[in-house]
C-alpha cells in the first residue's frame, strides 16, 4: 500500500504542480504510469468545479474559459507548453537534431503561438457549446481518458532522445499501461456506452496519429511529445462529444 500511495504521489508531481508533500525515496516514474488517469480526472474535477461555479452567473463561454484557466493554473500549462514546443519543433526544425533543439528551447515561436491559439479556442467552443449539464462531467472524463492513453504511447514509441522525461520514464510494465488504460475506459464510460465508444475512438485515433508524426519527425517520444498527446486527445474526445450532441 505504501508503494502504491508513493507511486501515485510521484504522478501528482510529475504532472500537477499541486500540493503533493514529499517523498524520501522516490520511486520510478514509469511505475506511476497507472495513476496518471487518476491525476487527470482530479485536474478535470478542478476545471469542473470552477465552471460549475461560475455557471450560476457567468455565460457558457465565461465559464468554459475559467475552467481551461483553472486546469492550466492546476498543472503549470505543462501540456500545452508541450504542445507548443512540439508546433514548432516539428515545423521549424529541418534536420532531427534541429527539431529536438528546438523542442527544448524555452521560447515560443509562430508555430507554437498558432498550435496552442486554435487548440485553446477550438476546447473553448466545444465546452461552450455541449449542453451545460454535461460540461462538468466532460471535464472530469476528458482530463482521465486523455491521460489514460500516454502510458501506451510510452511503451510503444522509441525515446527520442538519451535523457528527459520521455526517456526518465520509459519502460512502463504491461500492468502500468493496463491499469491506466482500464482507468480511463471507467472514465469514458460516464459518459454513456455510445457516447464512451465514439470519444475513445476519436481520442486514441487522435493521439496514434500525433504518435506518428512524432515518429517521423524525430523518431520517437519525449515529455513534450506526450503533452501534446494529451492536448490533441482531449481536444478530439470533446469534439467527437460536440457532434454527438448536436
Amino acid at each position: 500500500m505504501r508503494q502504491i500511495l508513493a507511486q501515485a504521489q510521484v504522478a501528482l508531481m510529475l504532472l500537477t504542480r499541486l500540493p503533493a508533500g514529499r517523498l524520501e525515496t522516490a520511486p520510478p516514474m514509469a511505475r506511476s504510469v497507472w495513476a496518471w488517469p487518476l491525476v487527470g480526472a482530479l485536474v478535470g474535477g478542478i476545471a469542473a468545479l470552477v465552471y460549475g461555479a461560475a455557471s450560476l452567473v457567468l455565460p457558457p463561454v465565461a465559464c468554459a474559459l475559467l475552467a481551461m484557466a483553472a486546469a492550466v493554473l492546476a498543472t503549470g500549462g505543462l501540456h500545452e507548453d508541450g504542445l507548443a514546443d512540439c508546433a514548432d519543433g516539428f515545423g521549424g526544425g529541418t534536420t532531427r537534431a534541429r527539431k529536438l533543439e528546438i523542442l527544448r528551447d524555452s521560447r515560443i515561436g509562430s508555430y507554437g503561438v498558432l498550435a496552442l491559439g486554435l487548440v485553446l479556442a477550438l476546447r473553448a467552443t466545444a465546452l461552450a457549446h455541449l449542453p451545460p449539464a454535461q460540461v462538468m462531467t466532460a471535464l472530469v472524463v476528458m482530463g482521465a481518458a486523455s491521460r489514460a492513453l500516454l502510458p501506451l504511447w510510452l511503451r510503444l514509441l522509441p525515446p527520442a532522445r538519451t535523457d528527459g522525461l520521455g526517456r526518465a520514464a520509459m519502460g512502463p510494465t504491461r500492468g502500468g499501461v493496463l491499469v491506466a488504460g482500464l482507468l480511463g475506459l471507467a472514465a469514458l464510460l460516464l459518459l454513456g456506452p455510445v457516447a464512451a465508444l465514439v470519444t475513445g475512438a476519436a481520442m486514441l485515433a487522435a493521439s496514434a496519429a500525433f504518435a506518428g508524426l512524432a515518429l517521423r519527425q524525430i523518431g520517437g517520444q519525449t515529455g513534450d511529445v506526450l503533452g501534446a498527446q494529451q492536448q490533441v486527445a482531449d481536444l478530439a474526445g470533446l469534439l467527437a462529444l460536440l457532434a454527438l450532441a448536436g
